[in-house]
C-alpha cells in the first residue's frame, strides 16, 4: 500500500458504513492521507438472518460502505471475522450472563476484534496507522523519561471526545502504548451535528443515516429474546427485600441490577433489579425507586489496563460505571497494603456518595477531571 505522493502517510479505516466512520475515511483523504477503507462481516446468528439485515455488517451495510468508497475513490476491503468474533464477543457475553453477570459486549469487540484486525490489516498492507469513527480524542507527548518501552520517549494520551453526549472513550480503556502509536480518531474533535454537516458536503449518502442502538449481534432492539435463544432458562422466585415471593421469572440471564422493563408482576409496580441469588435461582426486587438496595458506595474491580503507567494508590479519578452513567469523584484503593505487580490485580472503589445499580460484569473506567482516560477494568 506505501504511496510516495501521499503527504502523511497511509492510513486503514474501519468503515461500517455509518456516518462517523464515513467521515473520517473524508478527513483523513482530505488530510493528504492515502486511505483505504476495511469493512468487518461479524458473526450472524443461525436461521436469524433475515433480522439482522439493518444492523452493522449487513447487506445493506456493505453496500453504504462500497458506495461512501467509491465516491471517495478509495479502495475498499473485506475482512470476515465472524469466527473471531462469535469466541470473543458472543460466547463471551453468553459465558458472563451465565455467571450472573451483565458483560459489555462493545468492550470485549473493541479489544479482541476490532483493533486487532485493524493492525493485522495495516501490517499486511504496509500501512502507518489504522483509523476508526470512535468519539475520542488522542494526544502525544514528549517526556523526558518514562517507565514504558516507548519510542524517543514519546506517549500517548487518550482523551474523551468533544461531544460528550457521544464520547466512546469508555470503551477503549484496553488500548496499549502500541496500539495508541497507530491509531488516529478523526472524528473526536468534533461534535456529531458537525460530522453530519460535513457528510452531506462530502456528498455522502449516508449523512442522515441513523445511529445504531442495541447489541449489534441480537437483531431485536432488546436482547432478552437473543438470550432466550441461546441460554437455557429456568424459572424461578420473584421476591422482593424482605423476602416475600412476588411471582415468577423466566430466567435470571435476562436481567441487570436497576433494570425495570419486563419484570412482569404489575399490581403494586414499578418495579427494580436489586440482586439476583444465582444459587436459589431468585430475582430479587424493590418497588421503591429510591430504595436504598439498588445503591452502592463501594465496589470492587479487576483492572484489566492502564493506559499509561500503574499510578500510585490510593488515588483520586473521576469513574464511569456504565458508559451512560457520569463520571462521579471517588477513590480508588489496593485490596491489600501491596503495590501490584501487574495490570490484571484488584482495587477497591469508594465513590464519594451512593451510586445507582453498579453491576458486576460492567467496565469500570477511570478519567481526570480534563477528560482523560487513566485506565480501568471490569466490576467484580
Amino acid at each position: 500500500m506505501k504511496n510516495n505522493k501521499v503527504k502523511k502517510g497511509n492510513v486503514v479505516v474501519a468503515m461500517s458504513s455509518g456516518v462517523d466512520s464515513s467521515v473520517a475515511a473524508a478527513i483523513l483523504k482530505k488530510q493528504g492521507y492515502g486511505v483505504v477503507g476495511i469493512f468487518m462481516h461479524f458473526w450472524k446468528e443461525p436461521h436469524q438472518s433475515e433480522l439482522v439485515e439493518n444492523k452493522c455488517c449487513s447487506l445493506e451495510a456493505q453496500e453504504d460502505a462500497r458506495k461512501v468508497a467509491q465516491i471517495l475513490g478509495i479502495p475498499l476491503y473485506t475482512a470476515n471475522v465472524a469466527k473471531e468474533f462469535k469466541k470473543e464477543v458472543v460466547d463471551y457475553y453468553l459465558e458472563e450472563l451465565k455467571k450472573g453477570r451483565t458483560p459489555n459486549p462493545c468492550v470485549a469487540c473493541n479489544q479482541h476484534i476490532k483493533f486487532n484486525v485493524m493492525l493485522k490489516k495495516m501490517l499486511e498492507m504496509k500501512a502507518d496507522y489504522i483509523a476508526t469513527g470512535h468519539y475520542a480524542q488522542l494526544h502525544k507527548f514528549k517526556v523526558k523519561s518514562s517507565k514504558l518501552k516507548v519510542k524517543e520517549n514519546i506517549i500517548y494520551r487518550l482523551y474523551q471526545g468533544k461531544d460528550k453526549e457521544k464520547d466512546q472513550s469508555y470503551f477503549l480503556f484496553n488500548l496499549s502504548q502500541r496500539q495508541l502509536s497507530k491509531i488516529l480518531f478523526p472524528v473526536g474533535k468534533y461534535k456529531k451535528s458537525e460530522i453530519r454537516k460535513m457528510a452531506k458536503k462530502f456528498d455522502l449518502p449516508v449523512y442522515n443515516k441513523d445511529d445504531s442502538q442495541g447489541i449489534c449481534f441480537a437483531p431485536e432492539k432488546y436482547p432478552e429474546e437473543f438470550i432466550k435463544r441461546n441460554l437455557k432458562m429456568k424459572k424461578g422466585k420473584i421476591i422482593d427485600t424482605s423476602g416475600k415471593i412476588l411471582g415468577e421469572h423466566e430466567g435470571l440471564p435476562i436481567f441487570t441490577i436497576g433494570q425495570r422493563r419486563g419484570i412482569n408482576i404489575g399490581g403494586t409496580g414499578p418495579y427494580y433489579v436489586v440482586g439476583k441469588d444465582s444459587k436459589k435461582n431468585e430475582l430479587i426486587v424493590t418497588n421503591k425507586e429510591k430504595d436504598a438496595a439498588l445503591y452502592r458506595s463501594v465496589a470492587l474491580v479487576n483492572i484489566l489496563n492502564w493506559v499509561e503507567i500503574r499510578p500510585k494508590m490510593p488515588m483520586k479519578a473521576l469513574v464511569k460505571i456504565r458508559y451512560r452513567h457520569p463520571a462521579v469523584r471517588a477513590i480508588i484503593k489496593l485490596t491489600n497494603n501491596k503495590q501490584p505487580t501487574t495490570n490484571n490485580s484488584s482495587y477497591i472503589i469508594e465513590f464519594d456518595g451512593p451510586q445507582r445499580a453498579v453491576t458486576p460484569g460492567q467496565a469500570a473506567v477511570f478519567y481526570t477531571s480534563r477528560g482523560e482516560v487513566l485506565g480501568g477494568g471490569i466490576i467484580k
